[in-house]
């Protein structure tokens, strides 16, 4: 774990001391800012609550694309610096290697997340909002942003380039997220396999409304678990190759 918090904190520290990290952050948060003033307090007269969800609606996709851009360099870059050899050499173990640059990516995206931590407070100057659903919407987004994050790093890890890994992994989001486009025109049992593969209709919706659903936790802790195995795979075949 000690090696795993090392790596993680050299790939934090690298992308903190470049644009990389500070214009994705930048991006963002303006992206939001835009999308909070025009569609939450800028739609006519709302219900708090329905303000909130709004914010935690459309801050779901850029999260879900902010954890693609932070960890689309994860292994490519790795692949263009000539520094992959000595992880592939290394006596840590390739998990090991894959969960500190996990946790390097969910540090990023909390800092993130936690920035827009403001446009929700704004609510309470002339609403009223419970702080226990704000809590739940971010839990909500850290855990889409977790399997996001998951996705990127997979992608990385097949690609030599942070492009083609950020495409690729869009498309993998992409496929997920119209799971529920596919459970709407198709018959049981895949009507309902379908529905649980969607990425944002089933198992967000509850966080954004302030409920927190095990189901949620599982599937998108799953999805993280799953995506970081096989990419703890990959790296484990090329260190033999």
């Amino acid at each position: 774990m000690n090696a795993a918090l090392l790596i993680a904190r050299r790939d934090l520290a690298d992308t903190l001391h470049s644009f990389t990290g500070y214009v994705i952050i930048a991006a963002v948060l303006f992206i939001d800012g835009i999308l909070f003033n025009a569609f939450a307090l800028g739609s006519g007269a709302q219900y708090s609550h329905a303000v909130l969800q709004q914010f935690f609606h459309f801050c779901a996709g850029t999260t879900m694309i902010a954890a693609l851009l932070i960890t689309m360099r994860s292994f490519a870059a790795e692949h263009q610096e000539g520094t992959q050899l000595l992880l592939d050499q290394s006596p840590i173990s390739s998990r090991t290697v894959v969960l500190g640059k996990y946790l390097a990516a969910m540090g990023l995206l909390a800092i993130m997340t936690l920035l827009t931590l403001y446009m929700p407070l704004l609510i309470l100057v002339n609403g009223k909002i419970s702080l226990g659903h704000i809590a739940v919407g971010y839990l909500g987004m850290l855990s889409l942003g977790s399997a996001c994050a998951a996705i990127g790093i997979f992608s990385s890890a097949l690609f030599r380039n942070a492009v083609s890994a950020a495409i690729f992994g869009g498309v993998i989001v992409v496929g997920l997220l119209l799971c529920w486009l596919l459970s709407e025109v198709s018959d049981a049992p895949f009507k309902e396999m379908f529905a649980y593969m969607a990425l944002f209709d089933k198992h967000f919706t509850p966080f954004k409304a302030g409920r927190v659903l095990t189901n949620g936790l599982v599937f998108y802790g799953s999805l993280t678990a799953i995506f970081l195995m096989l990419t703890s795979t990959i790296q484990e075949w090329r260190s033999w190759k």
